[in-house]
């Protein structure tokens, strides 16, 4: 588990665009319920979710379509609730950082980690507006 000091300013990176953070498995199974479209994001200290996947889904949420609900659980630090979203995820391993939509409770897009690390925020945003402009 990383420190809170540590993780605050990544948690606040999502928090003040807008994501719901979840905490515990209960939270999660609430939010995956909601009707609509849900954007869950994986956090993570790593450098590819501060450089590429936290900005990318900052400014994929500008789009004029955008997923009704916005979620984020933090690997190394909200464990159970972190498990329990990537339970939602299967057939996909677990992967820091990584971005799902989900309609109604269905996965519908994913992006793993090793479609975020190298990438630049801008591309990461593209394929997720493009996921928007589907499914939303």
């Amino acid at each position: 588990m990383y420190p809170a000091d540590l993780v605050k300013p990544m948690r606040e990176d999502l928090t003040k665009a807008g994501f719901q953070e979840l905490h515990t498995e209960a939270e999660v199974d609430a939010a995956m319920q909601k009707k609509g479209t849900t954007l869950v994001v994986v956090n993570s200290v790593c450098g590819c979710a501060a450089a590429n996947a936290r900005p990318g889904a900052r400014i994929s949420i500008q789009n004029d379509k955008r997923p009704d609900n916005l979620v984020t659980v933090f690997a190394g630090v909200d464990k159970e609730a972190t498990d329990k979203a990537r339970g939602y995820m299967i057939p996909f391993p677990p992967s820091s950082p990584s971005i799902a939509l989900f309609k109604d409770g269905e996965l519908v897009h994913m992006l793993e980690r090793h479609h975020i690390e190298g990438r630049p925020a801008e591309m990461i945003a593209a394929n997720l507006t493009g996921a928007f402009n589907e499914f939303c």
